[in-house]
């Protein structure tokens, strides 16, 4: 535990070449529609690159929904951080404050992720149910339970997976913080999964066209309903929309698109195309798309394989924005045998980062053994030398 802490306040230290701000902390009144609270804004702040979250921490309702609803731990990851890095061009994080979110409950979640019911299904529903007025407020398509299961999954598949929230406070006039904006990501199957009769699982691919017009359909839907709700009817909406990669993929999904509504609006203003992607190192994929990328992974790879034949596996996950490689994340599992070797090792490994990686891309390297964690290099973008520390 003491370990996974460590890598993680490692890796929040060095997301930026900024030095950390440790500014006082500051009380203010944190202002809603409903009631004034007494609300701290923390001293320490990573970098400009990071939100500042509001104290006391409050937890969003639906919380906890996301590791339910997205396919695996890899999108999660990216799904919730790359929803921040969007919000960013909207929400600046040297002026705006993180919280999660607030309005939209766990519940309308959960009814907002059903299938549309038609007539029938609706009426059936409600004599089911002792609550006559049964909400039929979902936002995938309806299954008309005509045909085969198999026809009918692949005539309406299910394409929202995940709603997420973010919020995002402003301090304004006589210390007071208030909503400043709200940022939704929609999580969309790109495989569409469901199980036969007999019990065997099936899947469907679902093709980008289709899912993004579903999504940004989905995404006007979500828009009208918001500014029905108390506290949202006239503040600023960024909507990102957010490719699910298949269950058993090794590298994460990606934000495609992203639509702005402007404060007070009920309609998707603009849609900006986003240009990102993950590759896995080596793959044909990645020599396909991005051969000199590949070939330098590769040569990194032989040198460590020359230097120490006992691995596993070397391993790299490449981030692409607008065609340009701007993060490698290597990972580096090895049997080691003694502390003196652990420290060798990662020295070489420093050693061929700096000579392999351009110092435009920022490069993380975790080497690890089967006891967990053994070392870490990082080396932000446009930085000198790299950051190491050895785990003891």
């Amino acid at each position: 535990m003491k370990k996974t802490f460590l890598i993680s306040l490692v890796i929040m230290l060095l997301a930026s070449a900024c030095a950390p701000n440790f500014n006082k902390e500051e009380e203010v009144v944190q202002q809603t529609d409903s009631k004034k609270e007494k609300a701290i804004i923390p001293k320490f702040s990573i970098s400009d690159s990071y939100y500042r979250t509001i104290l006391p921490f409050k937890s969003g309702d639906a919380r906890g929904l996301v590791a339910a609803n997205v396919n695996n731990r890899l999108d999660i990851g990216e799904f919730e951080t790359g929803l921040m890095r969007l919000s960013q061009s909207a929400f600046p994080a040297d002026k705006y404050f993180y919280q999660e979110g607030q309005y939209i409950e766990k519940e309308t979640v959960q009814q907002w992720l059903k299938r549309k019911k038609n007539a029938q299904q609706l009426e059936e529903a409600q004599k089911k149910s002792e609550d006559k007025k049964v909400q039929n407020l979902g936002l995938n398509p309806i299954d008309n339970e005509q045909g085969s299961l198999e026809e009918r999954n692949k005539r309406s598949p299910i394409y929202l997976s995940h709603i997420l929230e973010q919020d995002y406070l402003v301090k304004g006039e006589d210390e007071k913080v208030q909503l400043g904006g709200v940022v939704i990501g929609l999580a969309l199957n790109s495989t569409h999964y469901y199980t036969q009769e007999q019990g065997y699982p099936r899947e469907v691919k679902i093709k980008q066209e289709v899912l993004e017009a579903e999504g940004k359909k989905i995404a006007e839907e979500i828009v009208k309903r918001m500014r029905g709700m108390d506290g949202l009817s006239q503040v600023p909406i960024t909507i990102g929309l957010f490719k699910q990669m298949p269950k058993n993929s090794i590298t994460p999904g990606n934000f495609f698109a992203v639509g702005t509504i402007d404060k007070g609006e009920a309609t998707i203003d603009k849609w900006t195309a986003l240009d990102e992607k993950y590759y896995l190192f080596p793959s044909s994929d990645a020599t396909k798309d991005y051969r000199d990328d590949a070939m330098m992974f590769n040569e990194f790879k032989v040198k460590i394989e020359e230097y120490f034949p006992n691995f596993t596996s070397v391993i790299a996950r490449g981030y692409y924005k607008d065609g340009q490689l701007q993060q490698m994340t290597i990972e580096i599992p090895i049997q080691f045998y003694g502390k003196g070797e652990v420290i060798g090792f990662t020295q070489y490994v420093a050693g061929l980062m700096l000579e392999h990686f351009p110092p435009h891309i920022s490069t993380q390297v975790y080497i690890t053994s089967t006891g967990g964690p053994e070392s870490i290099i990082v080396r932000e973008a446009d930085q000198e030398k790299p950051f190491v520390h050895i785990f003891q």
